[in-house]
């Protein structure tokens, strides 16, 4: 995929030059002001809603950084051309990783003249913010929220980029199978480690369901609470019941707790498969892991490491933060240059007509999607796709399907 959009490619000369991103500063012009006044506006502002604090603040801050990072290339490319060149200006809130701070913030933002939101890392906080921006015809834009039952409320101003939780965890269920096809070894029993919310339950379900198409037995499976420091007890139940591939749908610190409980009992295993796993394709978990990781696998999105525009867009970021980027804050980039494409189509700053754009648009994202962004009636991205990686040699790495691979596969790949 190609990504030819100029603020896109102001962000890559961002990424090869030594152009420094200042934030931006000031008061805004309402959207609701300025489409009541009919005037253009000067500057249009973009309400960005995630985790400053709290147990998920690093990702919230990343993501934040990133929202900053695109509205900084938005406006050193010329901001808004179809508006005379006006700006944007991004409000960054804290959501706190709570669903009712999220709500009092989305209202809060949108009463001081947001014309667009994103966030927000949390399906809880999302499904709160969907209802705001609903109330009050204001489109929010969910950079990472995978619950299904966010879109499935008839709302007409949420949209969604990444893929749901049944979709990844259908499409996880098609790679698994295929991978293990493809290596002369079947999968027939996957034991399955879920976390016990909305987020884990609809990606098991989802999983199971595709995989008995695919005559796969996924038996046991355990929810846990995400909480639990120790989650041996349910790795041995796997073990015991003999499965083929262990699969977890999780987040980072109870999924770190399984590989840890993996490593010590030692079951026989062709293959631990994270299913939208939050912490199997991080670089941290290379660092934490027994035995770096090594062999992991996890379907999941991600920022598209083929993709030389995405690559130039996350040395920019490391560049400006020091640190990787991770595919959450590539999400909020994707998200927030989308609204400003979205802007510049429509020539208006009411949030009506973004949202009327946002609906229509064929923006090219820089993480992996089986083509250009396209919403559906529900507001759900169609093309969203989740891509393999395996940890190999201590790298996160891209290994399926083959046209997004950075190096082959390994398969049976037993861990320790």
């Amino acid at each position: 995929m190609k990504t030819t959009s100029r603020f896109t490619l102001a962000v890559t000369a961002l990424a090869v030059g030594s152009v420094t991103l200042a934030a931006c500063a000031g008061s805004a012009v309402g959207a609701s002001q300025a489409a009541s006044s009919g005037e253009a506006p000067e500057e249009i502002v973009i309400g960005a809603l995630h985790p400053l604090s709290g147990s998920n603040a690093v990702d919230g801050q990343q993501m934040s950084n990133a929202a900053q990072m695109a509205v900084d290339a938005i406006n050193d490319a010329g901001g808004i051309e179809s508006l005379g060149g006006a700006k944007l200006v991004l409000e960054a809130a804290d959501t706190r990783g709570e669903p009712e701070t999220g709500q009092s913030e989305a209202t809060r933002l949108i009463q001081e003249g947001a014309a667009a939101l994103v966030g927000s890392y949390q399906s809880a906080t999302s499904a709160n913010i969907a209802s705001v921006a609903e109330r009050n015809g204001v489109p929010f834009v969910m950079d990472v929220s995978a619950l299904d039952s966010i879109l499935e409320q008839g709302y007409t101003n949420s949209f969604r980029i990444q893929p749901s939780a049944s979709m990844m965890g259908e499409q996880s269920a098609t790679y698994l199978s295929e991978i293990a096809e493809a290596a002369g070894t079947p999968v027939t029993k996957v034991g399955y480690l879920y976390e016990q919310g909305n987020f884990g339950a609809s990606a098991y379900e989802a999983f199971a369901a595709k995989a008995q198409e695919y005559g796969i037995t996924v038996e046991p499976a355990i929810s846990y609470d995400p909480s639990s420091s120790d989650l041996s007890t349910q790795v041995q139940q796997v073990a015991a019941a003999g499965a083929d591939v262990l699969a977890v749908s999780g987040y980072y610190n109870d999924s770190l707790a399984i590989a840890r409980a993996v490593s010590s009992i030692a079951p026989d295993l062709d293959a631990v498969f994270g299913v939208a796993n939050g912490g199997y394709d991080q670089v941290q978990f290379t660092a934490d892991a027994p035995n770096g990781g090594e062999n992991y696998f996890d379907a999941n999105y991600r920022w598209d490491a083929t993709n030389d525009e995405a690559v130039a867009v996350a040395e920019a970021f490391e560049a400006e933060f020091g640190e990787p980027m991770r595919t959450s804050a590539m999400l909020t980039y994707d998200a927030v240059t989308l609204i400003a494409e979205a802007i510049d189509a429509a020539g208006s700053a009411d949030p009506a007509d973004i949202r009327d754009a946002i609906a229509a648009t064929t923006y090219e994202p820089h993480v992996v999607n089986d083509g250009p962004v396209s919403f559906d009636e529900t507001g759900q991205n169609v093309n969203a796709s989740v891509v393999t990686m395996q940890v190999l040699g201590g790298a996160v790495t891209q290994v399926y399907p083959a046209a997004l691979a950075q190096q082959p596969l390994v398969y049976p790949a037993p861990v320790r």
